[in-house]
């Protein structure tokens, strides 16, 4: 599996060696982590990650049922760090989408 921090960096279009927004990219996924958390989907005493060795399967056990965890943490990640390369329709549509994923998310976390 891959790293957490490796697989959003490349979907925010970052090489893995890219290492100059680490820092910044880690505390967000972390805060989305912590609101994931909340929702009920990961450890029951949060998760955080520090660096490029924390894997999916660290966080999620089941990810054919909590497939929607890496695309939502990139969304979420992708409207903290880099909303200004984005228009304003793409982040109305990235919150909503977001939404869909934070209900599907939870519905799927109580029903564990």
């Amino acid at each position: 599996m891959e790293s957490i921090l490796t697989s959003i960096k490349k979907m925010l279009g970052y090489e893995e060696d890219d290492t100059g927004y680490d820092d910044e990219i880690i505390m967000h996924i972390n805060s989305v982590l912590m609101d994931l958390q909340q929702l009920g989907v990961g450890p029951s005493g949060g998760f955080e990650i520090e660096d490029d060795t924390a894997l999916w399967e660290d966080f999620i056990t089941d990810m054919k049922k909590f497939s929607g965890v890496k695309t939502y943490i990139f969304m979420r990640v992708k409207l903290i760090f880099d909303s200004s390369t984005m228009s304003s329709a793409l982040i109305e549509s990235y919150n909503k989408q977001c939404d869909r994923f934070e209900w599907r998310l939870n519905h799927a976390a109580e029903y564990e």
